[in-house]
This record gives C-alpha cells, structure tokens and sequence, in this order.
C-alpha cells in the first residue's frame, strides 16, 4: 500500500505531525510506503521524519495567509504525483492542501481526518470566511471523500449538523501515541535546573501552542486568583505562538505575574519528557481539540491532570475519572488547580487512573492498525 500523508508537517503546527510519525511507523511495519506531502514557509522546521518514510516540501505562497497552505507547487506536484498512491489522507479541513487533489481531479481514494476542526467553537472564529470556504469547497469535498476518520462522537455530531446529512463512510478512531517513548522519563530535577526553578514551587505544565482556543484566556485570569492564594506554584507555559502569544505577554505584564509565570517556547525531545517529569500538575482547559496528544502524554507520564472535556476524549475521562474536568470558566479552572494544589491523594488518584486509560485504550499499535484496516478496505472498493 502506497499512503500518501497531506499535511502541515513542522513543529509548530501541533497534534497532526505527531500523530502522522506514530502512524506512519506502524504501517510501514505491516508494508506500506508512507510519503508526507507538506508545504512549508522559509524559517519553518520540519518534524522528526521517521525511518523509511518520504517527505516532499512545497515552497508556501504569501497567499497562504488569505487561504491557508496556499502553495502553486503543491498543487502542481500533486496534479504530477498523485495517481501514482492507493490512499491519500488529508489531515484537517479549511485548507488548499487538502483541497488540491480534488482541485486536481486525482482519482486515488482519499480519507480526510477532521481534527477536531469542524465544532461550532471553530466554525465561530472567522465564521464567514469558513461559510464561504465551505460553500465552494468543503462540503463538496466531505460528501465526495471516501472515508471520514474523527475521533469521538463529538466530531460525529459536528459533521452532521455541517453537512446536513449522515456521511455513509465515517469511522470512529481515536488518536494513540507510542507508550515506549514515555516509558521511562528522565531523573526528577533535570527541568528544574535549566530553568532555575526553586525546589519549594509546585509546577503546574500548559504544554500546548499558544494559541486562543487552548483555553489561555481563562487559564490565565484563574491562575492569577490562585497565585494570589497560593504563592508556592508556578505556572510553565511551554509552546511556539500561534497567535497569542502577545496578549498572553500583556496580560502577565499587566497583572505583575512575572514571578509566577514563566514562558519556556517550545519543548521538544528530552525537554519535553524532563517538564513531564517534573510537573506536579498538567493544565489544558481547552475551547477546542480534535484529539489531544500533550495530554496524551500528560497522562501516561502520570502528571495529574487538570482538562475541559474538550480534549477530544472526554467522555472517557470522565468515566475512568483520569483527570480533573472543569467548565470552561475562570472559577471553574481556579477552584479545580486549588482543589488539586491541596489534595495529594486526590492527585495520585488521578496520575494512576490516567495512565491505566491510556495504556488500555490508546496504543498506538492498536489505534493504527485499525485506520490501516479502513485503507485497505476503501482501496478495494475504489
């Protein structure tokens, strides 16, 4: 099988790179070619590839900031190369690369993974650029995709109230990470030490981008009401801007938080495993997600975790009480961190029951071979 992968593939683009390198070791292991299609601005750095796969790189046009991932060269490589794949598969919606081969008339059979990015929160930010979008392109293009992979029910719901009707082909299949990378996280203290972080300040970890939608505009008014309370914690922000990085600067600035919240950018590799190590709480109290793969990682490092149930798997943390799940409101966020800050058993309680979900549910050797047994279906009726 011949899987060609269309998506934003650097390090500051979240979830989907990560979620592309785990899948594509799997299949390659059970025989498939894996290619990544990614276009690609000047000063951008590509994610890890992994062993055996192929990455093309496609120069993105300045008019990608009107049409996201804008690229001439994509398409053109695509209109050449496209044919020559049994499955292309189009992370996310809303942009030109997932819209190409079908611009392109490429006749391969096509699964498109929505990432969350259909929900009404979404839709809401730039609602009529997305109402056009979507009139012209988006919703031709779901209702002619071969397979439609979400996540959860959540997402069910949003493509049906998008499309107006139920999609014949949409398959429910969770994201999974590759539980051997978190197996064994470094030393306690290695963390602590880069950043010279005192030993009396308990850490509470936002590892995700900067953006709006990860819920910053709540977390940061809550955690000033818990700095204020409590002064032996410390909030990391660690995470590339992606749009709100300003205003988050502002705000620490504003209410004179600087020794009660430190910005670290993005962690990646041993960094990131060693903040994991060291966190003594993990916080994303998120607007919106597809499928979160930070708490994924939160979770089966054993911090104790602190989500909205927007995380793309709710439901399942709720049933297995494997975090702290708040409302999307600043008192909600601000009693929970306190809640969790005072009660040490509370948060044992939730590290084992995390880690226990996902390692019974979210394995990446599961989860993949799954999505590669829909290709291979899709590819015989085709």
């Amino acid at each position: 099988m011949k899987i060609l992968n269309i998506c934003g593939y650097s390090w500051d683009i979240g979830g989907p790179p990560k979620i592309i390198y785990d899948h594509a070791i799997v299949q390659m292991k059970l025989g498939a070619e894996v290619t990544i299609l990614t276009p690609i601005s000047e000063g951008q750095k590509l994610y890890a590839i992994p062993s055996g796969a192929k990455v093309i790189t496609c120069k993105r046009h300045w008019f990608s900031k009107f049409w996201a991932e804008f690229s001439p060269e994509l398409y053109t490589w695509i209109k050449a190369h496209g044919n020559e794949y049994d499955i292309i598969h189009i992370h996310g919606v809303w942009h030109f690369a997932g819209v190409a081969p079908y611009l392109a008339r490429i006749k391969t059979a096509k699964c498109i993974t929505t990432h969350g990015l259909l929900d009404r929160w979404t839709i809401g930010k730039g609602y009529w650029k997305k109402y056009l979008f979507g009139l012209l392109f988006q919703k031709r293009i779901l209702r002619n995709t071969e397979l439609i992979q979400i996540n959860n029910t959540d997402e069910q719901d949003d493509l049906k109230r998008f499309l107006g009707f139920e999609h014949p082909n949409v398959k429910i299949i969770p994201n999974g990470m590759n539980l051997e990378d978190f197996s064994k996280l470094p030393v306690k203290g290695i963390f602590r030490d880069k950043f010279q972080i005192p030993d009396d300040k308990k850490i509470i970890l936002f590892m995700s981008r900067i953006n709006l939608k990860k819920g910053l505009d709540l977390l940061l008014p809550a955690f000033k009401e818990v700095a204020s309370q409590r002064s032996d914690c410390l909030l990391i922000l660690a995470g590339s801007d992606d749009g709100y990085l300003t205003e988050t600067q502002h705000f620490i600035k504003e209410k004179f938080l600087e020794k009660s919240v430190k910005l670290v950018g993005m962690l990646t590799g041993n960094d990131k495993l060693a903040a994991l190590s060291d966190a003594d709480i993990f916080v994303l109290p998120s607007h919106s997600e597809g499928f979160s793969i930070a708490t994924l990682e939160a979770l089966i490092s054993g911090v104790p975790s602190l989500l909205s149930d927007r995380v793309g798997f709710g439901e399942a943390i709720k049933e297995s009480n494997a975090a702290h799940l708040v409302k999307l409101n600043q008192e909600s966020i601000s009693e929970g961190l306190l809640k969790m800050l005072d009660d040490e058993e509370y948060c044992k309680t939730l590290s084992k029951n995390g880690i226990t979900l996902v390692e019974n549910s979210y394995d990446i050797k599961l989860v993949a071979k799954q999505l590669y047994e829909e290709f291979e279906k899709i590819m015989k009726c085709k």
